[in-house]
């Protein structure tokens, strides 16, 4: 039920509220929940130590803790629970509260309920946050107050007593933010879909019914928007409920689409065809940004000039982590690609190189095969490092595939995260890129990847 945040807070005036996760998309909630005036029990499974005088202010402002391993355990006589992002909804203990009465909710569900101005929503396996932090640069660019979010990483509830209905809201959502989404938004992205976080789901089925959340429950006059040269989205079409919009960099798709002809993006909408921006006139390299800008393009059609969109494309450089160039050094360029945890990112990001490229990868096991990387490394890369818990499921994948033997390519294994950057600099020469992709999750040695994208950065420059 659509309400204004004040109205919602209201609600909730008589009410136990426990938030479970006190981090970063949860303190800013826990904040203004206390300021309304509401009851609040924040429940995080680090003990006290971990949060030193973070836990003293909170307690300060009227927040009871529950800290520690049991944290979930002591749910009873909770109204209403926001879980944190990445917290299965069916654990046991949700599970209990739910049938006991307590609503189970998540800070970007209560946003989709009181935000007064248009949603645009993006997701996908790969390629949703340059995706959505293109749309909001060109929604911005073309004079409108923009909102972003989600789990590009700023949290909107708390924002949502300022947004006014002429803004627009673009929020990057993800697999495990959508499962119990039960809204949708006015325009809905979804930029592909591959095998990712299998570590959490049950299974593909899950995953995929999961980013179907994202627009299911659009109405008339909503839209979304897919990729058509990607099985799994193209077979949403037959389910959507807003007016679709095909993009696709392989094919000119019928009905309304944005497409690639001629080496140059084109839009057909119901105004006829027009050529919008020519691929040499997008900064950013490979084809996958080919089609972010294609994904981006539909979702403002209408919105954004066309000539606004060439400015922008011509200078943005990208988003940090993402195919990011740290230095060149010694005529060797390095550069940090730490979001890519999946092998489908990796791919997308060694596909981006006219020539061969010494790659760094492994990392956290998310359970999804690397059968597909083995292919595209033996084609793209001249010497192959290691490092992670997944070390040696890539080098079994690589080694199986076909071509192996024949290609004489190195594979080194490194406990060490510094030691597996220095060694791919000790076999660089002159001419070479370094790419640090690991085609897997950051967290057998680092909180997220931002942090493992640092600690490279940091390495690199102090050479």
């Amino acid at each position: 039920m659509q309400c204004s945040i004040q109205e919602y807070l209201n609600s909730l005036k008589d009410k136990n509220v426990a938030v479970l996760g006190i981090g970063i998309s949860n303190l800013p909630l826990i904040h203004m929940l206390r300021k309304a005036g509401i009851r609040v029990t924040a429940c995080d499974k680090r003990d006290r130590t971990a949060f030193g005088p973070q836990a003293e202010e909170l307690e300060a402002s009227g927040v009871c803790l529950r800290l520690g391993t049991d944290y979930l355990d002591h749910l009873e006589g909770q109204d209403v629970i926001f879980r944190t992002p990445g917290m299965r909804p069916d654990l046991p203990q949700l599970s209990a509260a739910v049938k006991r009465g307590s609503v189970l909710t998540s800070e970007m569900e209560v946003f989709f309920q009181v935000c007064p101005c248009p949603i645009i929503g993006i997701t996908g396996s790969d390629g949703k946050t340059t995706t959505t932090t293109i749309i909001a640069e060109l929604l911005k660019s073309g004079g409108y107050r923009v909102h972003l979010g989600g789990n590009i990483g700023n949290p909107l509830l708390p924002e949502a007593g300022d947004i006014t209905p002429a803004d627009y809201a673009v929020v990057e959502l993800s697999s495990f933010q959508l499962m119990t989404m039960d809204l949708s938004p006015h325009i809905a992205v979804v930029t592909n879909l591959a095998p990712n976080h299998l570590d959490v789901h049950k299974s593909m089925e899950e995953y995929i019914a999961a980013k179907k959340n994202l627009f299911l429950r659009q109405r008339t006059g909503d839209r979304v928007i897919l990729n058509t040269d990607n099985d799994i989205t193209r077979s949403f079409v037959s389910e959507a409920k807003g007016a679709v919009t095909l993009f696709s960099r392989k094919e000119e798709p019928e009905g309304s689409a944005v497409f690639l002809r001629d080496n140059t993006i084109w839009v057909r909408d119901g105004e006829g065809e027009r050529a919008v921006l020519s691929r040499e006139g997008i900064l950013l390299p490979g084809d996958h940004n080919v089609e972010n800008y294609m994904a981006a393009i539909a979702a403002v059609n209408g919105l954004v000039k066309d000539e606004t969109i060439r400015t922008f494309a011509a200078s943005f450089g990208g988003v940090e982590h993402r195919i990011e160039l740290v230095r060149t050094l010694n005529g060797v360029r390095y550069y940090n690609d730490s979001i890519a945890s999946s092998p489908t990112r990796t791919i997308a990001g060694l596909r981006s190189f006219s020539e061969k490229v010494i790659l760094i990868a492994g990392g956290y096991d998310k359970h999804i095969p690397f059968e597909a990387l083995g292919p595209e490394v033996l084609k793209r890369v001249r010497r192959l490092i290691l490092t992670g818990d997944t070390a040696s499921k890539i080098r079994t994948a690589v080694e199986s595939a076909p071509g192996f033997r024949e290609s004489g390519l190195p594979i080194e294994e490194y406990d060490d995260f510094r030691q597996a950057v220095e060694a791919a600099r000790d076999a660089a020469s002159e001419g070479d890129v370094v790419i640090l992709s690991p085609a897997c999750a950051s967290f057998d040695r680092f909180k997220n990847f931002m942090e493992r994208g640092k600690a490279f950065k940091d390495i690199v420059q102090g050479f």
